[in-house]
């Protein structure tokens, strides 16, 4: 098992270690949003290749999942144009933009304040996580379950999920196969 410190600064180096993530994080961060972050399988799928020993952690996920929270650009246009601005720099990867002030509509929740806030709504804890590259070139984090599951390879329903949708998240890990990408996971629903 990884300490927690130890986490935080694997997860860390990953991302800056990685060329392609690297200019993926700089990208992201050159749109000046407010609260902007990337997030789940982008970090995800980077710890658990990397947790797997695949050389491959390069590899972006089936999306670029960006976040940011601004109540005042609240529709699903303004993301619309953040992704052609992000596919105009670099149409090689598949971006998702999507402002947290609108997601609580389609996710059934009460608005969300922030991006940490709609993080703990996200669907497993070891997904709900996201990372930014700052102007002095350091990583931060955002983790509102800490980052534990994530290295220990435990899918966990966050408490949303195990409360009011634990069939949805039943169905996202079966759908998206990571038992049989990554052998080492194991569900945890308690």
């Amino acid at each position: 098992m990884t300490h927690p410190v130890d986490c935080q600064q694997t997860l860390i180096s990953a991302l800056l270690e990685d060329e392609r993530r690297r200019q993926i994080l700089t990208r992201v961060r050159d749109l000046a949003l407010p609260d902007c972050w990337i997030g789940a399988g982008f970090i995800r799928d980077t710890i658990w290749a990397l947790l797997s020993g695949s050389k491959k952690t390069g590899e972006t996920a089936n999306d670029v999942d960006v976040i940011w929270f601004d109540p005042m650009r609240a529709k699903a246009e303004f993301d619309a144009q953040i992704e052609q601005r992000l596919i105009s720099v670099d149409p090689t990867v598949p971006w998702s933009v999507k402002n947290q002030a609108r997601m609580h509509t389609r996710n059934g929740d009460e608005p969300y304040a922030s991006c940490a806030h709609a993080l703990s709504f996200w669907p497993e804890t070891a997904t709900a996580v996201a990372a930014r590259l700052t102007e002095a070139g350091k990583i931060e984090t955002l983790a509102p379950f800490g980052l534990q599951d994530l290295f220990d390879g435990v899918v966990r329903p966050t408490p949303r999920f195990r409360r009011d949708k634990l069939d949805l998240f039943e169905k996202r890990w079966r759908e998206k196969k990571w038992l049989e990408r990554w052998p080492f996971l194991r569900v945890a629903v308690a």
